[in-house]
C-alpha cells in the first residue's frame, strides 16, 4: 500500500483538497483549554463568540472538571465587538468576576478578536492591580493550529509566566507532561497507573502539567530533576524548554508509551535504570507478566480466533504507536495500516523505529482525516480495526467485520477510568476485544418467542 509521509496542514495529500477533509483533531483553541482547565482552583474566561465556548465544554469534560469546582466564563462577543474589537468587554468581564475564590484566571482568545487586533495581554495587565487573583492571557486561537498545537502553546505560557527558577532540585523527581494529549477516553487511569509506578520506586512527583493541578506544583516545576512526557502528541516543547531552561532531564525519550508486554517491560527498565530502583521495577514486570498469563489462563480471551488477521490501527500516536506492537505480540495479528492523527517528526520518527524493529511493513498515513482514513481501509481491507466510533461508521459497506472501539471519539458507555497503561491496561484492551468479538455475533434479528 502506498505510504503517505507529509501531510499538509488540513491532514491531506497534496491534490486531495477537492475532497472532504472532516478532521479528527479540535484546533489549537480547545488544546489550550483543556490544559488550562487541568490547573485546580482555577478559572477559564474566553475571549469569543458563543460558538466557541463549545469546545471549553468539550476540554472541560476531557479533564473530567467537577462542575460544582470549576467556571468557565464567555464574553460572548457579537457582530459590533468582533468588528470594532471588544477589549472593553473584556476588561469589564473580568472586573464582574473579581470576587472568585480562585488563584488564577487564564484568559484566552479565539480566532475573531485576534484576526481584528484584540490584545488580551495588554488588557489583562491593565486589571491585574484590580483583581486579587493571578490573570494570565493565553493566545490560541484555532487557526494555530490542531489541539495539539493548543496543548503545547499552553504549556510554554504557563511554564515561562508561572514557574519559578530559584529553588533547589528535589533529589529523584519527576514532572510529568501532558497526560491529558491522550485519545484513551478514560486517560485519568493512565496518569494514575505511572504515579502508582514512581510512587512504588520511591520516585516523588513535584508536579503535573496538567490535571488537578494545584498552582503551587506548577510554580516548583523547576524543581524536579527529571520530566516524563506522557504522550507522543504534544509536551516535547515543554520538556526540552525545561531541560533547556533548567537543565530538567528527559526520561523515557524515545521510547513508545506502557502499552502491552515489551512496551511496558522497556518502559519500567528505562525508570528503574534512571532512578536507581532497578530491582523494583524488575519485580513489577515479574508480578504483571505472571498475572496476565494467569488470569488469560483462566479466562481464555479468544484472540487464537483471531491469529494472524490483518489489521488497521486509526488512533493518535499516543495509543497508536504502542498499538502497534501490541496488536503483532500479544494479539498476534498483522497490522496493516497505521494511521496516525499526528505527523510531526518524532512521531514518524518513532513509528518507524517500531515498524523496522517488527519487521513491518504496513501502509502507514500521517495527519489522517476521516475521507483519507475511509480510502485507505477500502484499499488495506482489515479484519479488525482498532479505532473509534467514527471508523464503525467509515468502514460500513467495506466487509471489515470488527471494529474496537479505544480511542476517541467512542460511544460514552465507560464510567470508570480504566487505563491501557501497564498490565492492568494489557488486560482491559484484551476485554475491549472480548466484547467486540462476542457482540458481532449477536443475530441482528430476534428468532423466538418469549414465554411469558
Amino acid at each position: 500500500m502506498e505510504q503517505v509521509r507529509d501531510k499538509g496542514p488540513a491532514g491531506t495529500a497534496a491534490g486531495s483538497l477537492d475532497q472532504c477533509t472532516d478532521p479528527y483533531l479540535r484546533c489549537a483553541f480547545n488544546g489550550a483549554a483543556q490544559t488550562a482547565l487541568g490547573v485546580s482552583r482555577s478559572a477559564l474566561l474566553v475571549h469569543s463568540p458563543q460558538g466557541c465556548e463549545y469546545l471549553v465544554n468539550n476540554a472541560f469534560a476531557s479533564q473530567e472538571c467537577d462542575y460544582m469546582e470549576t467556571v468557565t466564563l464567555c464574553t460572548k462577543l457579537c457582530v459590533d465587538e468582533i468588528v470594532h474589537g471588544g477589549e472593553d468587554l473584556l476588561a469589564r468581564t473580568i472586573r464582574e468576576a473579581k470576587d472568585l475564590p480562585i488563584s488564577v484566571l487564564f484568559v484566552l482568545s479565539a480566532c475573531g478578536p485576534e484576526i481584528v487586533g484584540d490584545d488580551i495581554v495588554a488588557v489583562c495587565e491593565t486589571v491585574q492591580p484590580e483583581v486579587k487573583f493571578r490573570l494570565l492571557p493565553i493566545e490560541c486561537a484555532g487557526f494555530r493550529g490542531s489541539q495539539y498545537d493548543g496543548i503545547d502553546i499552553a504549556l510554554d505560557t504557563m511554564l515561562r509566566k508561572l514557574v519559578r527558577g530559584s529553588g533547589e532540585k528535589v533529589p529523584g523527581s519527576v514532572c510529568l507532561i501532558a497526560p491529558h494529549a491522550n485519545a484513551n477516553p478514560t486517560w485519568p487511569a493512565d496518569l494514575a497507573w505511572v504515579r502508582q509506578v514512581l510512587s512504588r520506586m520511591g520516585v516523588p512527583v513535584v508536579a503535573t502539567l496538567a490535571h488537578r493541578t494545584p498552582l503551587s506544583e506548577i510554580e516548583n516545576a523547576a524543581s524536579a530533576e527529571a520530566s516524563i512526557v506522557l504522550s507522543h502528541d504534544a509536551g516535547q516543547k515543554a520538556a526540552d524548554y525545561l531541560f533547556a531552561t533548567y537543565g530538567t532531564e528527559q526520561v523515557c525519550r524515545g521510547i513508545p508509551l506502557p502499552i502491552g508486554m515489551t512496551n511496558t517491560q522497556r518502559w519500567l527498565t528505562a525508570l528503574g535504570e534512571r532512578f536507581d530502583a532497578l530491582e523494583t521495577a524488575e519485580e513489577m514486570v515479574s508480578e504483571g507478566e505472571r498475572m496476565v498469563m494467569e488470569t488469560c489462563r483462566r479466562k481464555w480471551p479468544m484472540a487464537r480466533f483471531l491469529y494472524r488477521v490483518p489489521a488497521a490501527i486509526v488512533a493518535d500516536a499516543t495509543v497508536g504507536i504502542p498499538l502497534v506492537r501490541f496488536v503483532t505480540e500479544e494479539m498476534e495479528m498483522t497490522p496493516r495500516l497505521v494511521a496516525l492523527y499526528s505527523s510531526q517528526r518524532q512521531v514518524r520518527e518513532l513509528l518507524d523505529r517500531e515498524l523496522e524493529s517488527l519487521g513491518l511493513s504496513p501502509g502507514v498515513v500521517l495527519g489522517t482525516d476521516v475521507y483519507r482514513t475511509r480510502k485507505c481501509l477500502a484499499d488495506a481491507r482489515p479484519r479488525v480495526v482498532f479505532g473509534s466510533t467514527i471508523e464503525r461508521h467509515a468502514s460500513e459497506g467495506l466487509g471489515i467485520p470488527y471494529v474496537v472501539e479505544v480511542v476517541r471519539m467512542m460511544r460514552q458507555f465507560r464510567l470508570i477510568d480504566r487505563e491501557y497503561f501497564g498490565y492492568g491496561g494489557i488486560l482491559n484492551l484484551f476485554e475491549c476485544v472480548q466484547n467486540e468479538w462476542t457482540m458481532a455475533w449477536r443475530s441482528k434479528e430476534k428468532r423466538y418467542q418469549a414465554k411469558w
